[in-house]
C-alpha cells in the first residue's frame, strides 16, 4: 500500500520516479497526486468520416481496410499507413518513427474495427488528390459484437491531459498515477468530519479519485470543489493560527492624547478630512492604543488620501513618547514624503528650530545617498529621539540605525520590499513589536487582501478627497497618426496655460535595460522605447521651446532631487522620465501624462501613473500611445484602463491576467504556488467560506490538538522556509 509521504520509487520504480523527480519535482505519493490535470479532454460524439472538417477534434468508428509502412525520403525515419473506411469515406492515420516500433501494426489489421480520435487535417501527396488524416490518433480495438454501445461509452470517457515532461509522456503520467490510485492508503481525513458534512463535501479518497479518473463530469466537479476547500481552508488555519500569534505578542500601548500636535496638526488642515479618512482614522488609532502590536493594511485608490491618515497615526505615537518610521522602496518616493509630511506639519515639524511650535516634533529624511555629515546627524536624531518621525528608504533597514523608542512602522509600497526587509525594523526595537501599518496605492481585490494578507487587518478608503478634478483617459492608437500629431499640440496648449506634463517611456535607453515591470508581449516587433530615444526628437521637433526635464533610475540621487525640485517649482514645462514617477509623486500643477509603449506596461502601472495627474482641481487628461493592434490582449488592456478610474475594478482585470502569486511565500523561495487548484478572482466564496470556518476552529483548539490529521496536513504546507515567511510577514 501507499501511503501519501512514501517515496514514489517504492511504488513505481526507480525509472519513473526518477523522471518524475528530475522533470516535474515530484518525489512522493502525495505529490503526484497533487499533480493536477492541466484539462480534460473530451473525444466527443463519434462522426461520419464524409463530415470531417479540417482543425476538428474527432471521435470515429471505422474498419481498416490498408496497411501499409514506408521509409522516409527526405529524413531517416519510418511511417506506418493506415487507411480505414466507416462506408460515407476514407481517412488515413499515420504514425511517425522507427520500423517495428509500433503497436498499431500489431493492433490494425484489415478488418479489424475501432475507435480513433484525434485532430484532423490534409496533406497533399506529390501526385494524387489531398488526403485527410489523424496523425498518432488515440485509438481502441472494438469487437463486433457491442460496438456502437462499446464506442459511445469510449467517445464519452474524460481524458485528463496533465502537464508532462520530457521523457514522460502525459500516457505515462496518467499510468502512474493509476498506479498510485490503486495502491492508495489513506488515514485520517484532515478534514474534520462536520466541516465535510455542513460543506456537502466528500472524502478524500473520492476526491483524489474523481480528479484524476472522473467517471463523469459531475464527480470530477465535486473533487474539484473538496480539493479547492483543502488549499483554502488548510491556509485559512495558517493565517488564522498567524493572527492569535500576533495577539498575544506585547506592544508599548499609545493612545490618544488630547491637546498633543495630532491636535493641533487637525487644527490647522486646510481641508476636512472624508468620511473614510476619519472612519479609517479611528481604526487605526483604537489599534495603537492596544498593548498588542497593530498589523493593518491600509489600501485605497490613487490620490485618496493615505498619507495624511498615516501621519495622523504617526503624530499619535509621537504624542505618546514614541517615534514613527516611513519606509519607502525609492528615493524619488522618501524625498516626496519627506516634503509633504514637512509641508503639512508646517511649524509642528520644526522642533528645535527657529519659528518651530511650542509642541512640535522634529521630521529627518534617511538616504544612501546622503552626504557623511547630513548622514551623521540623522543617526544621532533618530537614537536620541529627537527626530519623532524618520522618512527613508531600504537605509533604515542597516544595523547601525537605531530608535531610542520605536513605536510604529509604516511601509508604504509594501510589495516592493521582501519579507526579511520589513521585519529588519521589528528587530530595533526591545522589549516588544511595534504597531506596523502597511500601505499600498495599488488595490487589492478582496480575495488576494484575505489570503496574502490574512493576518492583517484591512482598512480601504474608496472615498476621493473633495477637489480632486476628473481624469480622462484615451488611447492613442497608431493606427491613427493623427491622434498621435494631436498629442504633441494638445502638450503645447496645456504648457502655454503655465500647466506642466509627464511623458513615460518603459526604459531609459537601448543599453540601459528597463526601469519597473516592463510587460513583453509575444511577437513584438521591435524594443520599448527609452527616453534617451525620445528626448532628441522632442527637444528639436515636437516640444519645440518647452522647458524639458529627464528623470530615471540612474541618474545620482543629487540629480534626480534637482530634477524633481525644478518641475515641483514649475521650472519645467516637461518631465519625461521612466517609472521611477509611478508613486508618490505630487505635482497638483501636472495636467497631461502621455505614456508611450503604453502597452508594454501592467494594469496597475498604468492606473498608477495615471494618478499622477488630477491631483488638484485642475482636470487631468491620460494618454496611452501604442502600437498594439485592435483586438490583441495589450490593446484590451488599454481599452480596460480608459473605461474606468475605479481601481479596484482594474486590479481584478490585472489578477486574473497574472496568475497570483504564492502567498506563502514559495515564489521567494523558487518553489511552485501551494495554490493548483484554487484561483483567487473566481473562488471568493470558497475562501470567505475556509476562513470562517478556520477563525472558529482555531479560536477552539490553538493549536489543533483535537485535530492531530490536520495539524499533519498543515505541518506539511508549513515547510520551515514558509513558517518563516509567516512569522515574519
Amino acid at each position: 500500500m501507499a501511503k501519501l509521504d512514501e517515496p514514489l520509487r517504492k511504488v513505481l520504480g526507480d525509472k519513473t520516479a526518477k523522471v518524475l523527480a528530475s522533470g516535474l519535482d515530484l518525489h512522493t505519493v502525495g505529490d503526484l497526486l497533487h499533480h493536477y490535470p492541466r484539462r480534460y479532454a473530451h473525444r466527443g460524439e463519434l462522426t461520419e468520416l464524409a463530415s470531417l472538417e479540417d482543425g476538428e477534434h474527432v471521435t470515429v468508428m471505422a474498419e481498416v481496410t490498408k496497411v501499409q509502412g514506408r521509409t522516409l525520403t527526405r529524413s531517416p525515419g519510418y511511417v506506418l499507413e493506415i487507411t480505414v473506411t466507416d462506408g460515407t469515406g476514407e481517412l488515413k492515420l499515420s504514425f511517425f518513427g522507427r520500423k517495428g516500433s509500433y503497436i498499431p501494426e500489431r493492433d490494425l489489421s484489415p478488418g479489424t474495427r475501432g475507435l480513433f480520435a484525434g485532430k484532423i487535417s490534409t496533406y497533399r501527396p506529390r501526385s494524387g488528390r489531398p488526403v485527410r488524416q489523424l496523425a498518432h490518433p488515440q485509438y481502441k480495438v472494438v469487437a463486433a459484437k457491442n460496438a456502437e454501445a462499446a464506442a459511445q461509452e469510449w467517445a464519452d470517457e474524460i481524458i485528463p491531459i496533465y502537464p508532462a515532461t520530457k521523457g514522460l509522456d502525459i500516457d505515462a503520467i496518467t499510468k502512474s498515477v493509476g498506479m498510485v490510485l490503486d495502491q492508495l492508503e489513506l488515514g485520517a481525513d484532515p478534514m474534520p468530519e462536520l466541516t465535510l458534512k455542513r460543506r456537502g463535501m466528500i472524502d478524500l479518497r473520492d476526491a483524489y479519485e474523481g480528479i484524476h479518473r472522473p467517471k463523469d463530469w459531475d464527480q470530477l466537479g465535486r473533487a474539484r470543489k473538496r480539493l479547492k476547500w483543502d488549499e483554502a481552508f488548510v491556509l485559512q488555519i495558517a493565517l488564522a493560527q498567524r493572527r492569535l500569534a500576533a495577539a498575544a505578542l506585547p506592544a508599548k500601548s499609545r493612545p490618544a492624547i488630547e491637546a498633543g500636535i495630532l491636535d493641533a496638526f487637525d487644527a490647522r488642515l486646510p481641508f476636512d478630512l472624508t468620511e473614510g479618512q476619519r472612519d479609517v482614522g479611528r481604526e487605526i488609532s483604537e489599534d495603537l492604543a492596544l498593548e498588542h502590536p497593530m498589523h493593518r493594511l491600509l489600501q485605497g485608490d490613487v490620490g485618496s488620501g493615505k498619507t495624511v491618515v498615516a501621519l495622523r497615526a504617526m503624530l499619535q505615537v509621537v504624542d505618546g513618547g514614541g517615534q514613527a518610521v516611513l519606509l519607502a522602496p525609492t528615493e524619488v518616493l522618501a524625498q516626496q514624503h519627506f516634503r509633504s509630511i514637512t509641508g503639512m506639519l508646517g511649524e509642528l515639524g520644526q522642533a528645535g528650530q527657529l519659528g518651530g511650535a511650542e509642541h512640535a516634533t522634529r521630521v529627518a529624511l534617511l538616504t544612501g545617498s546622503q552626504g557623511a555629515k547630513v548622514r551623521k546627524a540623522t543617526l544621532l536624531d533618530a537614537a536620541s529621539g529627537a527626530a519623532g518621525i524618520v522618512v527613508g528608504t531600504h537605509a533604515l533597514l542597516e544595523d547601525h540605525v537605531q530608535f531610542a523608542d520605536l513605536g510604529l512602522v509604516v511601509v508604504d509600497e509594501q510589495h516592493r520590499f521582501g519579507v526579511e526587509q520589513r521585519d529588519a525594523l521589528r528587530e530595533k526595537v526591545t522589549g516588544g513589536r511595534p504597531h506596523v501599518l502597511v500601505m499600498t496605492a495599488t488595490p487589492i481585490p478582496r480575495t488576494v487582501a484575505m489570503t496574502v494578507f490574512g493576518d492583517l487587518e484591512t482598512s480601504v478608503l474608496g472615498q476621493l478627497p473633495a477637489g480632486r478634478a476628473e481624469i480622462k483617459t484615451h488611447v492613442v492608437p497608431a493606427e491613427k497618426p493623427a491622434f498621435l500629431a494631436r498629442t504633441w499640440e494638445r502638450i503645447k496648449e496645456e504648457a502655454a496655460q503655465g500647466r506642466q506634463i509627464y511623458i513615460v517611456c518603459p526604459r531609459i535607453g537601448e543599453q540601459e535595460g528597463d526601469e519597473g515591470d516592463v510587460v513583453q508581449e509575444e511577437g513584438e516587433r521591435r524594443s520599448p522605447l527609452g527616453i534617451m530615444e525620445v528626448l532628441p526628437r522632442l527637444e528639436g521637433e515636437l516640444l519645440d521651446g518647452l522647458r524639458i526635464g529627464v528623470l530615471h533610475g540612474k541618474l545620482h540621487p543629487d540629480e534626480k532631487e534637482a530634477v524633481m525640485r525644478r518641475f515641483t517649482e514649475r521650472e519645467l514645462d516637461v518631465l519625461l522620465a521612466t517609472t521611477v514617477i509611478e508613486v508618490g509623486v505630487d505635482v497638483p500643477n501636472a495636467t497631461v501624462m502621455v505614456i508611450m509603449d503604453a502597452d508594454r506596461f501592467g494594469v496597475s502601472q498604468l492606473h498608477q501613473l495615471r494618478g499622477r495627474v488630477g491631483r488638484g482641481n485642475l482636470p487631468g487628461l491620460c494618454l496611452l500611445v501604442t502600437d498594439a493592434e485592435v483586438g490583441s490582449k495589450a490593446r484590451e488592456r488599454l481599452d480596460a484602463v480608459a473605461s474606468t478610474t475605479d481601481g479596484f475594478k482594474l486590479s481584478r482585470l490585472d489578477l486574473e491576467q497574472r496568475r497570483e502569486g504564492d502567498v506563502l511565500g514559495a515564489s521567494q523561495a523558487g518553489r511552485s504556488s501551494s495554490l493548483r487548484l484554487l484561483t483567487l478572482q473566481r473562488d471568493e466564496d470558497v475562501i470567505l467560506a475556509a476562513r470562517e470556518e478556520a477563525t472558529a476552529l482555531i479560536e477552539a483548539d490553538p493549536d489543533l490538538e483535537g485535530n492531530p490529521a490536520l495539524a499533519e496536513e498543515l505541518a506539511a504546507l508549513l515547510d520551515e522556509d514558509r513558517t518563516e515567511f509567516l512569522e515574519k510577514a
